[in-house]
C-alpha cells in the first residue's frame, strides 16, 4: 500500500472516532443556569458607622427583600445566571437593595443619599469584579447620579480554581477593592484602591437540561397562584398573600446577645429572610374603590429572654388609599384579638391584569401596636414596609419570596476566600471526560502507528523517523488587584475608617 492511501485511511478512521465522540464532549460543556442563592456584603463597615454615627446621624433602608445577617453584613438574594465548570466562568445576579442616607437639611432631604442595588459577580480567567447598580448623590456638588451595573469592584481570587465545581458553588470572604468607576459613583467618599468589606455567596448550580434552548428555567420572580378557583362574584377572591418583617431592628434584638432568642413560623406561614410570608389569603376586592378586606393564614411565634409574643391570624383592610394590618396578639397574660398593629400607604394598591399589588408600602405603628409590644416602640414609629398580592383569578401568579438557595456560605469572619467544591457529578463527569481524550489519545497513536508501518515497509527505508510531540503549558491567570491602602486623612464631613 501507498503512503497515500495509508494515510488517507487512517485520517477516515480518525474522523469517524471523533465524530462519534466529540458530541458528548461538546454537551458537557455547556453553561449551567445558577438559580437561587444569596450574597452577604458590607459594602464597607466603616462607612455604615459613619452614616449611623453621631455626624451624619443617618441610617439605611433595605429594599427588594434585602435583609441583614451578623453584625454589619447586607444579604441579596435570589441569584440567577450561569457557570460553565469546564472553563471556570460564573456569572451571577443577586436581588435586593440598600439605601444609605444622612445629613438631614432643614428642608428633609439628605445631603448623602446613595442606593446600592443589584451586585452581581462575574469571574472569568482567574479574574473578579462585583457590578452593582448605584445611585448617589455628589459629596461636593450635590448631583444625583444613576449608574446601571457599574464595575465597582475587583475580587481578589488568589489561589481559587473556579473549574469543575458542583452545586452549590460557594466563596468566602473574598477580598474587595474599589475601582476607579466605583470611587466615582461612591459620590466621592473613598479613593480607587480602597478596601472595602469582603464578599461571601453560595450559589445553586443546576443540572444540565437535555436540550437547554427547548427547556429554559422556571422563572424565580414569581409562583403560581394556588387558587384553582374561578373569580368569584362581588370581587371574591381564594388567593393572596401579605408580606411584612414586622421591624428589622427587632428582628436582630430577638436573635442578639440581648434578647438571645428565636421566632418560630407555623399554620402556613413562610420566612423570606427580611420578611415574613402570610399566605392562603381569602376576602373581597373592589379595585374601582379601592377597597380591599382580606384575612392570611399563618402566625410568628417571637421567644427570648424576657419575651413571649405571638402574631396570628393577620388581616387587612384597605380603603380610602389607607391600609391597617391587624393581627391576633398572645401574651403569657393574654390573646387579645383582631389588633391594629400598623398603618400603611395604601395608594399604590392596583391591579394589573389577574393580579393586585402593593409593594413595600410605609408602615408606621399603631398605639395598639405600641401596646403589643409592651411599648419597646412608641405609636407612629416606622415599622417595614408592607407589601401586598391578590389573585383575582386562577391564571394569576403570586410573587415568590426571595430565594436563598439550599447552602448558606460559611460566616466565620476569619475564613479566607475558599474555592467551590467538587460534587460527586462533577468528578463523575471529570472522569468521563479524562477517559474520552484518554480513548482519543490511543486512538491517534494506533492510527498513526499503522500508517508508518505501513509507509515504512513500502518504501523499505532503513531510517525511522517518528513525529516530535508538542508539549502545550497553560499560563496562570492573574490575581485580582491587591487590596488598597485606606486613605491617609478624610474630611470632617466624610466617613472615618473605624478599622
Amino acid at each position: 500500500m501507498s503512503a497515500r492511501p495509508a494515510r488517507a485511511c487512517a485520517v477516515a478512521l480518525l474522523a469517524a472516532l471523533l465524530g462519534a465522540l466529540l458530541p458528548a464532549t461538546v454537551a458537557q460543556a455547556a453553561d449551567r443556569a445558577v438559580q437561587g442563592g444569596r450574597l452577604d456584603w458590607g459594602i464597607k463597615s466603616s462607612f455604615q458607622s459613619y452614616v449611623t454615627g453621631p455626624i451624619a446621624k443617618g441610617g439605611f433602608t433595605l429594599k427588594g427583600g434585602a435583609a441583614t445577617v451578623g453584625g454589619s453584613l447586607f444579604r441579596f438574594h435570589s441569584a440567577a445566571g450561569s457557570y460553565d465548570p469546564d472553563s471556570g466562568t460564573f456569572s451571577a445576579s443577586f436581588s435586593g437593595g440598600v439605601t444609605f442616607q444622612g445629613h438631614q437639611k432643614p428642608d428633609g432631604t439628605n445631603e448623602l443619599d446613595m442606593t446600592v442595588s443589584r451586585p452581581t459577580v462575574k469571574i472569568s480567567g482567574g479574574r473578579g469584579t462585583l457590578y452593582v447598580d448605584v445611585s448617589s448623590k455628589a459629596k461636593d456638588t450635590g448631583a444625583v447620579s444613576n449608574r446601571s451595573q457599574v464595575a465597582f469592584a475587583t475580587l481578589g481570587l488568589g489561589g481559587i480554581d473556579m473549574k469543575g465545581g458542583g452545586t452549590p458553588i460557594a466563596l468566602t470572604n473574598v477580598p474587595a477593592t474599589l475601582t476607579a468607576e466605583g470611587a466615582q459613583s461612591f459620590a466621592g467618599y473613598y479613593a480607587a484602591g480602597t478596601r472595602l468589606d469582603p464578599v461571601s455567596l453560595s450559589a445553586d448550580v443546576k443540572a444540565p437540561a437535555a436540550d437547554p434552548a427547548r427547556q429554559p428555567a422556571a422563572s424565580p420572580s414569581a409562583r403560581p397562584s394556588t387558587s384553582a378557583e374561578a373569580p368569584q362574584a362581588g370581587g371574591a377572591f381564594t388567593d393572596a398573600a401579605v408580606d411584612w418583617g414586622v421591624r428589622r431592628t427587632f428582628r436582630e434584638y430577638v436573635t442578639g446577645s440581648v434578647g438571645q432568642g428565636k421566632w418560630t413560623l407555623a399554620e402556613g406561614a413562610e420566612d423570606g429572610g427580611a420578611l415574613f410570608r402570610f399566605p392562603q389569603g381569602k376576602g373581597s376586592y373592589d379595585g374601582g374603590k379601592g377597597v380591599l378586606d382580606a384575612a392570611f393564614a399563618g402566625s410568628v411565634h417571637f421567644t427570648g429572654a424576657h419575651l413571649d409574643l405571638k402574631l396570628a391570624k393577620v388581616t387587612v383592610k384597605v380603603e380610602n388609599g389607607k391600609g391597617v394590618l391587624s393581627a391576633d396578639v398572645t401574651t403569657p397574660a393574654e390573646t387579645k384579638p383582631a389588633v391594629p398593629l400598623v398603618e400603611f400607604d395604601a395608594k399604590g394598591l392596583k391591579a394589573e391584569g389577574a393580579l393586585a399589588t402593593l409593594t413595600e408600602a410605609p408602615a408606621t405603628l399603631t398605639e395598639g401596636g405600641s401596646q403589643a409590644f409592651n411599648s419597646m416602640y412608641k405609636a407612629g414609629t416606622e415599622m417595614d414596609p408592607v407589601s401586598l398580592a391578590v389573585a383575582l383569578d386562577a391564571t394569576a401568579q403570586l410573587p415568590a419570596l426571595p430565594d436563598l438557595g439550599s447552602t448558606a456560605p460559611p460566616a466565620d469572619p476569619a475564613a479566607t476566600a475558599t474555592a467551590p467544591a467538587a460534587a460527586p457529578a462533577a468528578a463523575s463527569e471529570t472522569s468521563s471526560r479524562t477517559g474520552l481524550y484518554a480513548a482519543l489519545a490511543v486512538a491517534v497513536l494506533l492510527l498513526a502507528g499503522g500508517a508508518a508501518f505501513l509507509v515504512v515497509r513500502n518504501r523499505r527505508t532503513s531510517a525511522a523517523a517518528g513525529p516530535e510531540a508538542e508539549a502545550a503549558t497553560e499560563a496562570d491567570a492573574a490575581d485580582a488587584a491587591d487590596a488598597g491602602a485606606e486613605p491617609g486623612t478624610t474630611p470632617a464631613s466624610g466617613p472615618t475608617d473605624a478599622r
